[in-house]
């Protein structure tokens, strides 16, 4: 992986995991750190769940793709919030 790979995939973390926090309801008590790396590998798996369903290359934006990006980052910063509070 280059380096324009590496940055592009942390843009995406942070748009998808601020596009997760969006989605739940409430304050939301996990770091901007936090938030990229949920972001990150929400959009990493993502992009392979949406692979595996044939739906990753469709002509224009690839809505479905983006949809289970976010949805996973939403549970995954709730997952992490749910984490840090029983600490």
């Amino acid at each position: 992986m280059e380096i324009s790979g590496i940055i592009t995939a942390i843009v995406i973390g942070v748009v998808i995991g601020i596009l997760g926090r969006l989605v739940l309801p409430g304050r939301q008590r996990i770091g901007v750190l936090w938030t990229i790396l949920v972001g990150i590998i929400a959009a990493l798996i993502g992009t392979a769940i949406a692979g595996a369903l044939d739906v990753a290359d469709t002509k224009g934006v690839d809505w479905i793709e983006l949809a289970i990006q976010i949805v996973l980052a939403a549970v995954g910063v709730a997952g992490v919030e749910r984490l840090k509070g029983r600490r």
